[in-house]
């Protein structure tokens, strides 16, 4: 496996996991289909921003609300454009997306870039921005409740237009959309995802044709391109275009899942569908709204769906719904990749893992996040009940989100790259300039619902960070109740702990090749037996994506080619599950002192039960968070795929 990471420049990330085709027409075919796919899944969010973008900027009901004058309606159009350039163009097409962890992206594979390359540079300084990172990763799970309720709502409100008495109808349809889209879940999105790509290139083709036609009617808009009217407006009328800020963010909405979803699409293939499908017809939509509003003000109540001719409005709706229910399943699908990353890096417990696709890598099932999550959402829509009212806590959690990627790529490209400080300090001047006036501008919707996504992160980080420190805790007192692994091999082949030998294969699953395991150390001392072969097995996470197999697994006979205890590390990356069965199955006979007998293989388990104990480890709080915590741990025979039939679990306990 090539080592990106020791490279002097940023890679590519380009379809990273493709099978390498032959010919020209296949590399065509495989290239078409990769952007079909990132059109169907990495765009829904950020897609569907016209819909209620410029309808929250000029809500009438909002607590700063903005003016409608011509010149208003050109600065916003604007600001929106340049925005939209500026925060997804530069700061994710341009640059984010070049820092690729093995061809992964998002934030936490920017955390282990930090992780790996800043403790070469400042341990601190790569601790400190590692943990604003998992503040980053955890107001995406406040991103992820909040965009399904906010799209699926602004899509079904198009009822109003098309029929005003619908209005009160609008929230029980959102909310049987919504419960249908969990439900579904556990099937996974492989059987629908050849579906969603048309979709969505249906739905961009039809705002980018309705922006044509609004534009056509008054073209002066297209004036709004040029960036004089972005800076007028917000320097010559800065009490009114800050404010703004807070609603205009929500046009890079979904710019996250641009860098997220790389892996599975490649850099370029993102790269081709945004610029040639997606930036122009989201920009054609703005600036048809936008001429549509410079027509009659009254417009401002829907413009996205006012823009549609009459006979194309309920339509419209419907293709409104179904480009928002891709855009939740997005997200969604994207908490579970978080929360399965957080997990395989520590901050979170081991969760019940479903892969929902034998072909499509990284279409997983969580479900103690799925109903989390729906539960959340229905909260969400019946609490605001509006798309207008939850914008106001949607911007908050983008803005926070954009800031700390901005923030710990430049890290990345002095630590990683060596690019030059100068450049470094104006590059991240100029964009955190632009990022920090937009999280300010949330600031000031505080009280009427930016609290919600900053509550839910620093909820989501207070859960990460004391699992992973109580992590460490346990860590340190199972090593010391476990003994050093050496001597205990020492023990048993001079005899100086009486064992009775008996028939086939046991697998003790350890943390490491330090230490002896808890469940074979009791087997030894209180039941005096052991097996024939013993293979002491360690899982360890690493911070790549994924593995390749001719590097999965290393052998070490612990000293003795013929006890019959061998100690086996096997390795995967952040993106994997892994599979015990699997990965014995792939050692060589030669270096496990024999062939294991897999099929008859007995496999044990060491529980550990967690109580709060009177060490000042941990603030006593902190301590109940970490049990508490312990309990949705998934069952460790079924996450690390072992028969249920030949696994035997032996607890302990461990003080806290």
């Amino acid at each position: 496996m090539a080592d990106r990471s020791r490279g002097t420049a940023p890679g590519d990330g380009s379809a990273a996991h493709a099978p390498e085709p032959h010919g020209t027409g296949a590399h065509d075919t495989v290239r078409l289909a990769l952007v079909i796919g990132a059109l169907g899944v990495v765009f829904g969010d950020i897609g569907t921003s016209p819909i209620y973008t410029l309808q929250t900027v000029f809500n009438p009901s909002d607590p700063h609300p903005v003016p409608v004058t011509v010149q208003n309606v050109y600065g916003v159009v604007s600001l929106v454009f340049w925005s939209v350039v500026v925060i997804v163009l530069v700061t994710y097409v341009l640059l984010a997306m070049r820092a690729d962890n093995d061809g992964e992206g998002g934030i936490m594979a920017l955390i282990t870039l930090v992780r790996r390359w800043g403790s070469q540079r400042s341990r601190r300084a790569a601790a400190v921005l590692a943990a604003l990172g998992i503040f980053g990763a955890s107001l995406f799970f406040g991103d992820s409740m909040i965009t399904p309720a906010i799209s699926v709502l602004s899509a079904v409100e198009g009822l109003k237009v098309v029929q005003p008495s619908l209005e009160s109808a609008v929230v029980p349809i959102t909310a049987v959309i919504i419960v249908l889209l969990f439900l579904v879940q556990r099937r996974g999105t492989a059987a629908v995802g050849r579906v969603f790509g048309p979709v969505m290139i249906v739905w961009f083709v039809v705002i980018g044709a309705c922006g044509v036609a609004g534009i056509a009617d008054h073209p002066a808009i297209l004036r709004a391109l040029s960036p004089i009217y972005a800076l007028g407006f917000l320097f010559g009328h800065f009490g009114t275009a800050f404010f703004a800020l807070a609603a205009v963010v929500l046009a890079v909405t979904g710019a996250e899942a641009l860098y997220a979803d790389m892996g599975h699409f490649g850099r370029r293939s993102i790269n081709r569908a945004w610029l040639f499908c997606v930036f122009p017809a989201c920009v054609l939509s703005y600036f048809g709204q936008g001429a549509l509003i410079l027509a009659d003000p009254h417009n401002i109540s829907s413009p996205f769906f006012l823009l549609a001719p009459d006979w194309g409005r309920l339509p419209m709706v419907v293709l409104a719904t179904a480009a928002t229910v891709i855009a939740s399943q997005a997200v969604i699908t994207g908490a579970y990749s978080v929360t399965s990353q957080a997990a395989q890096l520590g901050y979170l417990p081991r969760l019940r893992i479903a892969h929902t696709s034998e072909s499509t890598i990284g279409q997983i099932y969580v479900p103690w996040i799925n109903w989390l999550l729906m539960v959340s959402v229905l909260t969400l829509v019946f609490a605001f009940r509006s798309s207008a009212a939850l914008a106001f806590a949607f911007g908050m959690a983008v803005t926070g989100t954009i800031t700390i990627t901005t923030l710990l790529f430049f890290y990345v490209a002095r630590a990683k790259w060596g690019t030059p400080r100068w450049l470094v300090a104006l590059g991240a001047a100029v964009l955190l300039l632009v990022d920090l006036l937009f999280v300010a501008a949330n600031l000031t919707k505080l009280v009427h619902g930016a609290w919600l996504p900053l509550l839910i992160g620093i909820t989501a980080f207070t859960v990460m960070t004391t699992w992973q420190r109580g992590r460490e805790l346990v860590t340190a007192q199972r090593a010391q109740l476990e003994g050093p692994l050496p001597e205990f091999v020492d023990d048993l082949r001079s005899g100086k702990v009486p064992t009775l030998r008996v028939p086939g294969t046991a697998v003790f699953l350890n943390r490491g090749k330090q230490t002896a395991p808890l469940a074979m150390r009791a087997n030894v001392e209180h039941n005096h037996v052991r097996h024939d072969q013993v293979v002491i097995l360690a899982l360890e996470t690493e911070p790549v994506p994924r593995i390749p197999d001719d590097q999965r697994v290393v052998v070490d006979e612990l000293g003795y080619s013929d006890d019959g205890i061998i100690h086996v590390t096997a390795r995967f990356g952040y993106m994997e599950t892994p599979d015990v069965p699997g990965t014995l199955a792939m050692l060589d006979p030669a270096r496990t002192e024999g062939a294991l007998q897999l099929d008859q293989t007995s496999y044990f388990l060491s529980k550990i039960d967690l109580r709060r104990g009177d060490s000042p480890t941990m603030a006593p709080w902190r301590k109940r968070l970490f049990v508490a915590t312990s309990y949705i741990t998934a069952d460790a025979a079924e996450y690390f795929g072992l028969p249920r039939d030949r696994t035997v679990i032996m607890g302990s306990h461990i003080d806290v």
